[in-house]
């Protein structure tokens, strides 16, 4: 390629259409992981998810959920990698083909509790992400007026951890009023949002998951091997 001398054509290629669309497809239901980011005992986030459950059930999708009671700080003197919750956590991400976040906003963003849990999950195992290519909707409730703080820092959380963030969202103002006694959430636009929000999910869960590799693969990492990059990456300047 005289026009782009600074490529290398081992690592560079045309795409194939065909790799995007492997002729043996799965048939499974989709993997779901649903993380809430409170602890309360009426959570309003761990109510969403758990609607979300439900509405993702009867698409067809099997789900699972994270409990973050016990999870220790990253940075705990007293924590590390083999907390028996810390490997919950990790099973369960590997696990998933995609993932549903809902926080709260507390002080105009998500809550410490969401945040711990992602930042739990590896962001690196060598030069690979384990997240990447998995699906991701993002979710808040508040209890207040509408906002979107807390959907936009998951979003550019889901982008750095490489998940294939979905373009819905659901934003949920004054939760409180949102759920009933009996803890379900009651007909309103904001619950027919969420149902759109997960109907989204698992088809682009379906869409992409046997296709999740070649869609995150990428000429600098081919061009790079993975202790190359984590050397050029830690290497300290003169």
């Amino acid at each position: 390629m005289t026009d782009t001398p600074n490529i290398n054509n081992e690592a560079f290629a045309k795409i194939d259409p065909s790799q995007l669309f492997p002729p043996v497809r799965s048939t499974h239901a989709p993997k779901i992981l649903l993380l809430h980011g409170s602890l309360r005992e009426r959570s309003f986030s761990r109510l969403m998810n758990e609607e979300a459950a439900r509405v993702l059930t009867g698409l067809g999708a099997e789900t699972r959920s994270f409990n973050p009671s016990g999870l220790p700080l990253v940075d705990d003197i007293d924590a590390s990698s083999s907390h028996h919750k810390v490997q919950e956590l990790h099973e369960l991400v590997n696990w998933s083909e995609g993932m549903v976040w809902c926080s709260p906003e507390r002080h105009g963003a998500m809550t410490g509790i969401m945040k711990t849990q992602i930042d739990w999950i590896p962001l690196s195992l060598g030069a690979i992400r384990p997240t990447q290519g998995k699906t991701l909707a993002v979710m808040q409730v508040s209890g207040g007026s509408q906002s979107f703080n807390t959907v936009n820092q998951l979003r550019i959380l889901g982008r750095w951890m490489r998940l294939l963030t979905i373009p819905n969202q659901s934003s949920t103002p004054k939760a409180f009023q949102e759920f009933d006694d009996q803890r379900r959430m009651k007909p309103s636009s904001n619950y027919n949002r969420m149902v759109d929000v997960m109907e989204e999910l698992v088809k682009f869960t379906l869409l992409t998951r046997d296709s999740k590799d070649i869609l995150v693969d990428r000429y600098s990492e081919r061009n790079e091997s993975g202790p190359d990059l984590i050397k050029r990456v830690n290497q300290k300047s003169s």
